[in-house]
């Protein structure tokens, strides 16, 4: 999550757990530094989706207002349509695989993927049967971003040396 808007989101949803959450911790908790997260807040406040309140000299609370909280809602739903929307698109994409490996004559693939779409792939695969090694003879599955790329293996040629 390293959009803006999901920044907002995060931030929105770490206030609402903890409305005194200072600066310093939002921004250790988003991995960006604390005027990123200072940037996000008076954008949000300017806009009426949160209202901030001084406790003490230096603490401060902030209160996601009704229209904030309908943001957060809807920023929410955006980002789980999105993240469905990306699912479908890496299975496409593995399928269309699946048929070209199977189509050269291959069961097996060596997968280069991480994390959770290297997952996606390696579901998708197991699903369609096709098993995943790690023979450097099998072609190779590597996702690179969103983009997917099939590596045959080269046939050896006989009498070079």
């Amino acid at each position: 999550m390293s959009s803006p808007n999901n920044h907002d989101l995060v931030i929105l949803e770490k206030l609402e757990q903890d409305p005194e959450s200072s600066q310093a911790s939002l921004a250790a908790q988003l991995g960006v530094a604390v005027g990123t997260v200072n940037w996000h807040l008076k954008r949000l406040i300017s806009k009426g989706y949160v209202k901030v309140s001084r406790l003490e000299r230096r603490k401060l609370r902030y209160i996601i207002t009704p229209e904030g909280m309908t943001l957060r809602a809807q920023m929410t739903m955006d980002y789980i349509q999105n993240s469905f929307r990306l699912y479908r698109l890496i299975r496409e994409r593995v399928l269309a695989a699946v048929l070209e490996v199977r189509a050269a004559g291959y069961e097996q693939i060596r997968l280069e993927a991480d994390g959770d779409i290297g997952e996606v792939c390696q579901l998708t695969c197991l699903e369609q049967g096709v098993e995943i090694v790690e023979d450097e003879n099998a072609p190779t599955m590597r996702l690179v971003g969103l983009k997917l790329f099939v590596e045959f293996p080269i046939a050896s040629s006989k009498g070079e040396d």
